[in-house]
């Protein structure tokens, strides 16, 4: 089998967003294939390479380099119609994945009834109870996976007897559900959706295939494989700031069971987090500005959704959730994105602990209620005027800027080893301490 230390994780440090399609797309030179392990479309990474800029939600951004293959594991909730969507405006734009794109049998479909769940829990859920879902049903097919009955996967899709008997009763079934859950009907049309499944299995099928042994065989190869997290470890369903979560293992433990390798596959975990802080939707947010500087970063970063469009809220860098996050995905560096969003700021705030109820603390609670009362302990440092976006090596950027990444390394305890000055591809600067 190949060297454990030649395969490598990209995850996010933050509450998604991080800029970790621009990491895995900078990376991809040194490996062979990359594969995503999380998550479905709700994820949003966007690449920009010269004047285009790409925005993936279900594709690897391995895809976007050619000769590398690009895997969709058995973790990931796979929504055919946005796949195969994303597939076609690659092509629209000269991008062809020519056979390099392999699907898991063994992953999860989201289906139609899956978005409208999503939908109408997020909308009918009382004020101050709603999770800020994307309702692009990613939660509710990760919920059929484990009941089990009525869960499909895409080896089922394959299957015509499968796709003829057996899918138009779960349609049935959980448009009855639907209409008892919220007391509407969802006006599935069992047909409609019959005759989609049998084009999502003429278009996908090709590329469906046990995963599981590809990447076995491809280790055994000594081809170098790369994992791309989708959304960001304070995101996680078990370890993240819960409910206010996606429903994936985010974190580099996810790598075992939603891309189907050995837990000493990886050795080398990137984290990505930005030089300040942001998030989607709800929940606690310890960091947030509100105010005129929130708005500033915002705007100078370009802060909204990639998949939503939504406004992310900014706030400055939390060191007490980063630190968190490095330690429970066992981060051996770090990319520090955004870096450039911060020029022109006449001081910068780092949150080095909280404080809670009068007493101070420099760790991160496990209870969203306790959380939501936090205090942010800033300290604030010098900011810097000049552009960084021509800056090729540390020496470029200004004392202030050094010394920002200096604290920052030093609160999280992780060497930072990539650090991004603009948008392309070719401004990160790679780091060596």
């Amino acid at each position: 089998m190949g060297e454990a230390a030649s395969h490598a994780c990209v995850i996010g440090l933050g509450w998604g967003d991080e800029g970790k399609g621009k990491i895995v797309d900078l990376l991809c030179a040194d490996f062979d294939c990359v594969v995503r392990y999380n998550g479905g479309a709700n994820a949003g990474h966007t690449v920009c390479i010269g004047d285009q800029t790409f925005a993936l939600h279900l594709l690897p951004a391995g895809i976007l380099h050619d000769g590398v293959e690009a895997v969709i594991g058995p973790g990931v909730a796979l929504d055919p119609a946005s796949l195969i969507e994303e597939i076609d405006t690659l092509a629209q734009r000269g991008r062809s994945i020519d056979g390099r794109l392999k699907i898991s049998s063994r992953a999860h479909v989201v289906m139609p009834y899956h978005k409208i769940e999503d939908r109408i829990s997020e909308s009918e859920a009382a004020s101050g109870q709603r999770i800020g879902t994307t309702a692009r049903g990613i939660g509710p097919c990760y919920a059929d996976k484990v009941r089990r009955h009525h869960a499909i996967r895409m080896v089922d899709l394959l299957d015509a007897t499968f796709r003829d008997e057996r899918l138009p009763q779960i349609v049935a079934t959980r448009r009855e559900t639907l209409r008892r859950l919220f007391g509407s009907d969802p006006d599935l049309d069992v047909a409609a959706i019959v005759d989609d499944a049998r084009v999502w299995s003429e278009r996908l099928g090709p590329m469906v295939c046990d995963t599981t042994t590809l990447l076995e065989n491809a280790m055994n190869a000594g081809r170098r494989l790369l994992f791309e997290g989708a959304n960001g470890c304070l995101l996680d369903i078990d370890h993240g700031t819960y409910p206010y979560v996606t429903s994936s293992t985010t974190s580099a433990a996810g790598i075992p069971t939603g891309a189907g390798v050995p837990p000493r596959t990886v050795t080398r975990v990137i984290g990505v987090c930005k030089a300040y802080a942001t998030r989607v939707g709800e929940g606690p947010f310890v960091t947030e500005l509100t105010d005129a500087t929130g708005d500033w970063i915002r705007e100078r970063g370009h802060e909204y959704g990639t998949t939503t469009g939504r406004p992310r809220r900014c706030g400055w860098f939390d060191a007490v959730a980063t630190r968190y996050s490095a330690r429970l995905s066992g981060t051996t560096e770090i990319a520090l994105m955004h870096l450039d969003t911060l020029s022109g700021a006449d001081s910068v705030g780092i949150c080095t602990a909280y404080e809670i109820d009068g007493t101070k603390t420099d760790r991160m609670p496990c209870d969203t209620r306790t959380l939501q009362r936090a205090q942010p302990v800033f300290e604030m440092h010098p900011g810097w005027s000049e552009s960084l976006r021509a800056a090729k090596s540390l020496r470029d950027l200004p004392a202030n800027a050094r010394r920002y990444l200096d604290r920052l390394q030093e609160l999280v305890g992780v060497p930072i080893r990539l650090v991004s000055v603009g948008p392309e591809r070719t401004q990160t600067l790679r780091l060596d301490r």
